[in-house]
């Protein structure tokens, strides 16, 4: 147990190094690249206004106050929210495989998001951000509605009561994309948010999810024991005196809120919340005291380096970030189960 504490520490305290590092390399790196000090200082007069005399141009101050950062920090948030989402998704139902997309989530806020932008004549002025989490909740009580029998919900109906929705609101959103009405304006810009985008980031777009995420985080973390009673199993949860039902209900209403939120700001991101929680378990364990604030960074990071990679490797154009991070995390998992089976026999 001493030896998880001190990797937790040096492993946790390394992330959080690489996070500011990344946060700061990334608002540096663009069509117009900026020198590294100028963006310390402009993000340190920001913070400290009485700390650094101006010394940049408008044009530079712009660029990385009112463009670059609040993407990047937006970035962070989502990636963090996602990894956490599916460490707790994982825990509560012992799937590995578990994720929002998994439980149908994502989907649902993709249709009432797709809704929005391809529906104009009808849903007219109804935020695309609103819409989503909307449906994401929506989504989240049809899902547990459906996994009940008998008032009772195990994780296997719960899973597969997510993949039902989630294949059935798959199809309602492509139905949609197809029959837009504008079929060069909401289609495409439809398409582009199923992918995951952060490209029309703002600050006013930072408050709530940031708040959710620490709110839902702390409230996961309070709660790391009882994931990880949930993890080795229900016959040792319920000789914990764990009231099964009550915590699954808390749980998925807790991880649903914190989904719908984040996707409500980027748009469908897949794979961090599969990805990033097999990562740190790798190096810290499966205790959720850990897991979960390590989790919550290397997601960050994660997201953060991918976004760069999104709207650089093809730039002035950009990628979606959803399309990077298949691309990147789909090779890197199968490598990494590849090297656990390796290490198990």
């Amino acid at each position: 147990m001493q030896q998880y504490h001190q990797r937790f520490w040096a492993l946790w305290g390394i992330s959080v190094a690489i996070l500011v590092i990344s946060i700061i390399v990334a608002v540096a790196i663009g069509a117009v690249p900026l020198p590294l000090p100028t963006v310390i200082d402009i993000i340190s007069h920001e913070l400290w206004p009485s700390l650094i005399t101006p010394h940049w141009s408008m044009a530079d101050w712009q660029i990385v106050v009112q463009f670059r950062l609040p993407r990047v920090l937006l970035a962070t948030v989502v990636g963090a929210a996602l990894a956490v989402s599916g460490t707790a998704l994982q825990a509560m139902v012992r799937n590995p495989l578990a994720d929002p997309y998994v439980f149908g989530i994502s989907s649902g806020a993709s249709v009432a998001a797709v809704a929005v932008l391809t529906l104009s004549t009808s849903m007219r002025g109804i935020p695309v951000s609103f819409a989503a989490f909307v449906g994401a909740l929506t989504t989240m009580v049809l899902v547990y509605g459906f996994a009940q029998r008998h008032g009772h919900v195990t994780p296997l109906r719960l899973i597969l009561a997510g993949v039902a929705v989630g294949y059935l609101l798959s199809a309602v959103t492509s139905y949609l994309v197809l029959r837009a009405s504008t079929p060069g304006m909401g289609a495409t810009a439809a398409l582009s948010w199923l992918a995951g985008s952060l490209g029309g980031a703002k600050w006013e777009h930072l408050g709530i999810p940031t708040m959710v995420l620490l709110g839902t985080t702390g409230y996961l973390w309070i709660n790391a024991p009882v994931l990880n009673a949930l993890a080795t199993g229900e016959e040792t949860a319920i000789s914990l005196g764990i009231d099964l039902e009550r915590v699954r209900i808390r749980l998925f209403v807790t991880t649903s809120l914190l989904v719908g939120t984040a996707v409500a700001v980027s748009g469908a991101i897949g794979f961090v919340g599969l990805l990033i929680p097999h990562m740190v378990r790798m190096g810290v364990g499966a205790d959720h005291r850990y897991v979960l604030p390590l989790t919550a960074t290397v997601g960050a990071c994660f997201l953060v380096s991918v976004d760069v990679i999104g709207r650089t490797i093809i730039a002035p154009q950009e990628l979606p970030v959803g399309l990077v991070t298949a691309a990147c995390g789909a090779p890197f998992f199968l490598w990494m189960m590849r090297m656990q089976q390796g290490g198990q026999s």
